[in-house]
């Protein structure tokens, strides 16, 4: 008996029309408040930009210059978070059937990357400066520092809301922490200078928020390479979905399990089943559709089979 396929994204509309149209406008609406404070975050990022490399310049601070090196890069990922929040809102085409949604996961990754290579450079500025000490402007370092923390501080007021369920927002969130901590810990080595003259306290600073700012981008990088590669979401065991599934009546046996990351909060499953009795097949769809709903998948389509087909999916897995 040859095998049926249903997909039950008609039906899940149908069903759940009120439960999509309240998903669809918070979701509208965490979108274009996340967009608003990625916009106002770049103003206050590029201000800071202009104000600590001139500052870090004149004096000749590493700290300040690191603190300016990650707000450049702070600039380019906030700039391309809202050209990435754009491009995902534009609609998809017969090429591109999701649209442009795993631009967001690029960005993240884009921007976790980035912030790992200017960490080494950091690093690495910081053990040339400690082998040879430079003089610092301990009072103009400390201006901008504390000018910098400030700021920061204000754009990550404004992102610390709206960065749970977007890992591009979230790596954008990355970048602007990063810098309010590098700020903080120039503040602290400025007052060391000025009360001490141990112009060691600059490298150490600098060091110390690398270090911070590691921690955060290897798990955005991490989060990111996961879901290009599709790998099952942290959070949904495969086995405990197979039991789940495997538990609705007349459902012998789940295989070809797969559960994946389209884009932030939008998760999708494939999967083939046997029923064997065809009349039972609406309604272990519908059954299968709510208990997959209720552990946060809502893309899904289930192959369901009246007769085994391993043989016939091997081969054509495996020619």
């Amino acid at each position: 008996m040859p095998h049926l396929h249903l997909h039950g994204s008609g039906h899940d509309h149908a069903h759940d029309h009120g439960h999509g149209h309240s998903h669809g406008h918070d979701h509208a609406h965490h979108h274009a408040a996340s967009t608003r404070a990625l916009a106002w975050s770049l103003v206050l990022t590029v201000i800071i930009l202009i104000a600590e490399g001139a500052g870090g310049w004149l004096a000749n601070s590493l700290a300040l210059l690191a603190d300016a090196g990650h707000v450049l890069t702070d600039a380019g990922a906030l700039g391309l978070s809202l050209f990435v929040a754009w491009l995902a809102r534009q609609p998809g085409s017969a090429e591109k059937t999701f649209g442009y949604l795993r631009w967001e996961i690029l960005a993240a990754l884009i921007n976790g990357a980035t912030l790992l290579l200017i960490s080494a450079w950091i690093v690495v500025e910081a053990i040339v400066r400690f082998k040879h000490p430079e003089s610092v402007a301990g009072g103009l370092m400390l201006g901008v520092a504390l000018l910098g923390f400030v700021i920061n501080g204000g754009a990550v007021w404004m992102l610390h809301g709206v960065r749970e369920g977007s890992l591009n927002v979230r790596g954008a969130y990355l970048h602007v922490l990063g810098d309010m901590l590098a700020s903080g810990g120039t503040v602290v080595a400025a007052l060391v200078i000025r009360m001490t003259g141990w112009t060691g306290a600059d490298p150490i600073a600098s060091l110390v928020t690398t270090v911070l700012i590691i921690a955060g981008a290897w798990r955005l990088v991490r989060e990111s390479v996961n879901v290009l590669l599709e790998a099952a979401p942290a959070h949904i065991a495969l086995d405990m979905v197979r039991q789940k599934l495997e538990t609705i009546e007349d459902v012998e046996s789940v295989h070809d399990l797969h559960v994946w990351t389209v884009t932030s909060g939008m998760i999708a499953l494939s999967a083939h089943a046997i029923v064997r009795d065809c009349t039972c097949h609406q309604r272990v769809l519908e059954r299968a559709h709510e208990v997959l709903q209720e552990l946060g998948i809502h893309h899904v389509t289930i192959q369901l089979e009246a007769d085994e087909q391993f043989e016939r999916e091997q081969l054509h897995l495996h020619p």
